[in-house]
């Protein structure tokens, strides 16, 4: 008799039900932080993302899943910060989904959802509403905290949520508010006896302090970013269009288990870069071109951000050695002073020190090259008049995460710089960005392993590319 069978996989799925990354002991961590903060007089009430339509997968929000680490759509927390208790409402199980797609956790996943996240109480959706209603009665309750920003998901961080918002104002049969402004509208209604209060301010400063295991998925995210730039410049030949260097960077990510883009790419040819956000490129990479590339993926939440600059024939003109090499001295000398302690604006102070006599020294071939760089440090210069400037911006479940970076730099940041050189005159625009991880032991840059001087970028042009092992067309 055959010892075969169908299948040697005996579980229908072994998908996680819950993130294997983060115990339930550092949500619970989480959590505290907001009880403390809010008071004892106060709750929380944090909205889950919804059911996106058409063949899409759910992802949590940033928000909820960062207080709980429950993927389920429709879900609500409320943080009381008198027990100090956290409640998860959930939906009732769609078992006809769960048939096609999966399972999901749900309302009858009570037990095991309290078991996994370390959350105290688990509802049913409809309990919310009157529950709030209760507590809105409750003499011993004062406020109610919500987040009152955009929401944050894949791909969306809160200045992209808020321009799609703005645009949206602008059409005439378009009056939808931000699910946000929904919710505190429905949240005032139900709770009216109570002092609506912002919690963004709270989360943004926990979130700005990564985790030790925080740090660990930023950290595979950047590897993965550094490893498809650096196939991409191996690849880079004169003719590469810009979907080509971004298949070769999606092929790494995905084959390496991320859920998506922190951001659409940013795979700049040419004059095409001095928009700095430009993307969809269709022109060709000419010889004598520049290429820009900054494209992060999110790898189980967590995102990157880092850019690098080549030149499509292998070798820098000269140029493109002149103004490169002025930049590139100007953003090293930058990395170099970046210390734990120091504010932004000593960082700078310290810089500018740094790299004036050296700049005093440069010579540049044409007028308004030096003028355009002469302006672009003393642009710096005046920054430093601020005592709330910023160096760059923080990266994390966002790759603009929120959180106030004007602050000493101190362990647990996570952040990146991007001094951006233009000479207009001429559409020329560079930039270079790396990430830049706080630890107890001092500041890393983790990105640093690719190559950022031009004796670098150039030699990993000269080995062979993915692009050139596989290059199928359609003719």
């Amino acid at each position: 008799m055959s010892q075969h069978s169908w299948n040697t996989s005996t579980e229908k799925e072994e998908r996680p039900l819950f993130t294997e990354h983060f115990s339930p002991e550092e949500f619970a961590e989480r959590r505290n932080h907001v009880y403390e903060a809010i008071g004892d007089e106060a709750i929380a009430v944090i909205q889950g993302a919804p059911m996106p339509m058409g063949f899409q997968f759910f992802r949590q929000n940033n928000e909820f899943y960062y207080l709980t680490g429950i993927k389920s759509p429709y879900a609500y927390l409320i943080l009381d910060g008198q027990s100090d208790t956290a409640t998860v409402y959930l939906q009732d199980r769609n078992e006809r989904r769960e048939y096609g797609e999966g399972k999901m956790l749900s309302f009858q996943d009570a037990d095991l959802v309290k078991e996994l996240s370390g959350i105290d109480e688990v509802k049913h959706i409809t309990d919310l509403k009157p529950d709030l209603e209760n507590l809105n009665q409750n003499s011993d309750y004062s406020s109610v905290f919500t987040h009152m920003s955009p929401y944050e998901n894949l791909g969306v961080t809160r200045s992209i949520a808020n321009r799609t918002l703005g645009d949206r104002e602008n059409d005439p049969f378009d009056e939808r508010p931000g699910r946000h402004l929904e919710f505190i509208r429905h949240l005032e209604g139900v709770t009216a006896n109570l002092d609506m209060q912002d919690l963004d301010p709270i989360t943004d400063e926990m979130r700005k302090i990564k985790s030790p295991a925080e740090i660990e998925l930023i950290t595979t995210s950047s590897d993965l970013q550094a490893e498809a730039i650096m196939e991409v410049i191996r690849s880079t030949k004169v003719g590469i269009k810009a979907f080509e260097m971004e298949a070769i960077a999606r092929y790494i990510y995905w084959k390496n288990g991320i859920e998506g883009e922190g951001y659409y790419a940013l795979t700049h040819i040419g004059p095409d870069a001095y928009m700095n956000h430009y993307h969809n490129s269709e022109r060709p990479a000419r010889d004598g071109d520049m290429i820009l590339m900054d494209y992060g993926p999110v790898y189980n939440y967590y995102t990157s951000d880092m850019a690098r600059m080549w030149p499509a024939n292998g070798t820098f003109n000269p140029v493109q050695r002149e103004l490169y090499g002025f930049y590139l001295e100007w953003y090293e000398t930058i990395l170099d002073n970046i210390e734990i302690g120091l504010t932004p604006r000593e960082i700078m102070v310290n810089a500018l020190e740094e790299f004036d006599p050296l700049f005093e020294e440069m010579e540049f071939s044409k007028q308004m090259y030096h003028e355009a760089a002469e302006e672009f440090i003393n642009s710096y210069r005046e920054q430093t008049q601020n005592s709330n400037m910023g160096l760059g911006h923080g990266v994390g479940l966002a790759v603009h995460d929120v959180g106030d970076y004007s602050t000493p730099v101190e362990s647990g940041m996570v952040f990146v710089i991007e001094p951006q050189f233009r000479v207009p005159e001429e559409n020329i625009y560079i930039r270079l960005e790396d990430m830049i991880v706080v630890t107890e032991d001092g500041v890393e840059v983790i990105t640093d392993f690719v190559p950022r001087d031009i004796e670098g970028i150039e030699a990993l042009m000269q080995e062979e590319g993915m692009l050139q092992k596989f290059d199928f067309k359609l003719d």
